[in-house]
């Protein structure tokens, strides 16, 4: 607080001393030669006179005014638009100021037929005052700022050991990207050109640096005469199929690519350029929109609000409190049962992004155990809880059955009862596409999850339930990625079960975005609500091992193998995102649809709960793995039996789905 007052009071820095003392030569300098030009034919007597006395009074007022305009808040060097506002803001009160002081006080008199005149600053003065002081100050630092950035362009020309970097995009991002090279020896770069799609800016010059041609086109050649030892992608909105053909033509000639982030993740970190330049990774390649929301504004009913995260350490769960915390809740409550995953995630929260340690309540906790869930809802008494905590590896938990149902349906069950009787307002559950007609355990877990909030929205009608499903999250702990890359890195061989096998992908930051807009549609008494986050287009498996493999500087043909391994029992060689019996419909968000089906009876639930709660109590594992498929699938005949055919306002969404939600 105190460092802060002191700032505000006394804005100068030690190293803009030397800014100031050049700065008060410049206006004595602009002052003087505003009364040499005005006069040219010789200055008289009493405006010499006039010169002299108040010469000294533009300066020390000038330099007050100028440091408390924050004029010496950034050095010389990387002045830019803002300084050069506060700049002329400052000259146009240094000159009001002056002529002001000198028609107040009067300093000089002249004598007319023996009476005094006062001796007014002529306005030829005063406008090349103004003037003069526009030209030195800003053209000083714009003066220093070009010096700056051209002395090492100069130094890198002659540099044998700087590494030829050749600028994918010629908007901001590689202007940025250039300044920075420019700047930073350190680097060790030297601009060889850009690259930009603009027909306009075809053979122009941004910044001394020549706009070589188009990444369609012309790609191909300006790589084999440039030569250049890396490309940056500097295209923070480009679309994933520009990143891919330059990275193909990059790979084909061993030249190593780097991108900037996309606009979300510019918007999420902070820090140098240079540290935020980052290789490509397969997102940025597979050819889909990433899906962007305005999250203040999506996320506003979060702000002042208690919210409950289960599964916060997970990779979903750690992404939601991230995004969460942006919007300033009252606190946010971390449940999680494994210790590591809840330290690092409060830690982040805390240490790396600000956030008080007063808006944070980490508690170790497992939500299949009732009285520790009733504690904690008792004491902290959310508002809105997204459920994400959820076992999502599938070959694991067809091999442990009982621990699935168990984290997976039973505790969503337990933890949608108790939250709503202690007054949640909102209740999100994480699902899954796997839940769609399930063929294993994992997705057949999540379909009861789903059903258990059918019978918690007809219980408890003051809650708002909905559940959010979609498809593969890129870099969780249950996608394929990582997989492949720990396999890529043994050096093979990549496996794949199905060269037909596809699946849909997004990034988890864009998953959660999209949940936490979910979480503010449910209607409170409106029955449980499925939400579909549209996926864009699947991605075939077969073609994301290539990808990867590529993007690891290696030859799928020959560096890496890939083997195709046959299906496991239950995989499926295409998710799909709605069952046969749930309509696909339009909600007022983009990229989120809605599964809209007869909802079912809270008695109807309960049985199939009887029985699954039954088999879970004797340890049957054979037989609960086995009959938790069935229960979904006897339930989905009932609906499909019980559901009248679609009117012409919606078809079936098994059809729609057939060519893409």
């Amino acid at each position: 607080m105190r460092q802060g007052l002191r700032s505000a009071v006394f804005p100068l820095h030690r190293h803009a001393l030397p800014q100031l003392a050049a700065d008060g030569v410049l206006i004595v300098a602009a002052y003087y030669l505003a009364f040499q030009l005005r006069f040219g034919n010789g200055l008289p007597h009493v405006y010499a006179e006039l010169r002299n006395q108040t010469i000294w009074w533009v300066l020390v007022g000038g330099l007050p005014i100028l440091v408390l305009s924050r004029v010496y808040q950034r050095r010389w060097v990387y002045a830019g638009h803002s300084d050069y506002v506060a700049v002329l803001r400052a000259i146009l009160l240094i000159a009001l100021l002056t002529v002001v002081a000198i028609d107040v006080i009067r300093p000089v008199h002249r004598y007319q037929q023996g009476h005094p005149a006062t001796v007014v600053l002529p306005n030829g003065v005063i406008v090349l005052f103004a003037l003069l002081m526009l030209v030195l100050l800003v053209g000083a630092r714009a003066l220093v700022r070009m010096a700056y950035e051209r002395r090492p362009l100069g130094a890198l020309r002659g540099g044998a050991s700087r590494r030829r970097v050749l600028i994918a995009g010629a908007g901001e991002g590689g202007r940025l990207v250039l300044r920075e090279i420019m700047r930073n020896r350190d680097l060790g770069m030297e601009p060889v050109g850009f690259l930009d799609d603009d027909p306009r800016k075809r053979r122009l010059r941004i910044d001394g640096v020549r706009v070589r041609g188009d990444t369609e086109k012309d790609l191909p050649r300006i790589l084999d005469e440039s030569e250049p030892d890396e490309v940056v992608i500097a295209i923070p909105s480009a679309p994933g199929s520009t990143r891919a053909r330059i990275v193909s033509e990059c790979r084909r000639r061993g030249i190593p690519v780097r991108t900037l982030p996309t606009v979300f993740e510019l918007l999420q970190t902070r820090g140098a350029l240079s540290r935020q330049m980052r290789e490509v990774r397969v997102e940025d390649v597979l050819g889909r929109e990433p899906v962007h929301m305005e999250l203040d504004r999506v996320g506003a009913y979060l702000a002042g609000e208690t919210v409950l995260v289960t599964g916060a350490g997970g990779s979903i769960g750690s992404e939601l409190c991230r995004q969460i915390a942006r919007v300033e809740p009252h606190r946010i409550v971390l449940v999680d049962h494994a210790e590591d995953n809840l330290f690092e995630i409060q830690r982040e929260l805390e240490d790396e992004r600000h956030v008080p340690a007063s808006m944070i309540a980490a508690v170790l906790a497992d939500c299949k155990e009732s009285e520790r869930m009733v504690e904690i809802f008792a004491e902290h008494r959310p508002s809105i809880v997204f459920h994400a905590a959820a076992y999502k590896h599938v070959g694991l938990m067809e091999a442990n059955a009982l621990e699935a149902v168990r984290n997976n349906a039973q505790a969503t069950r337990l933890v949608a009862e108790i939250a709503a009787e202690n007054g949640a307002r909102s209740f999100v559950l994480v699902s899954t596409d796997k839940a769609v007609a399930p063929a294993t355990v994992m997705g057949a877990s999540k379909a009861l999850a789903e059903l258990a909030l059918e019978e918690a929205a007809a219980r408890y009608p003051g809650t708002a339930f909905s559940a959010v499903r979609f498809g593969n999250v890129l870099g969780s702990s249950g996608s394929v990625v990582p997989i492949f890359r720990r396999q890529i890195e043994r050096g093979g061989p990549v496996t794949v079960t199905d060269e037909r096998m596809e699946r849909y992908f997004m990034t988890i930051p864009e998953a959660v975005q999209l949940i936490i807009r979910s979480g503010s549609m449910g209607h409170a008494g409106g029955g449980a609500r499925i939400f579909v986050l549209d996926m864009g287009e699947p991605v075939k498996i077969l073609e994301l091992a290539r990808a990867m493999i590529e993007l690891s500087g290696l030859d799928p043909d020959e560096d890496v193998n890939i083997e195709i391994t046959g299906r496991r029992p239950g995989e499926k060689i295409a998710e799909v995102l709605f069952n046969d019996w749930e309509n696909q419909r339009p909600t007022a968000a983009e990229k989120i649809m809605l599964a809209e089906r007869p909802p079912m009876t809270a008695r109807a639930v309960e049985s199939v709960f009887v029985e699954v709660d039954r088999l879970v109590d004797a340890g049957d594992v054979d037989r609960l793995a086995a009959r938790v498929c069935e229960l979904t699938a006897e339930h989905q005949a009932e609906e499909t039996a019980a559901t009248p055919a679609a009117d012409d306002g919606g078809a079936p969404a098994a059809l729609v789905h057939s060519q893409g939600p």
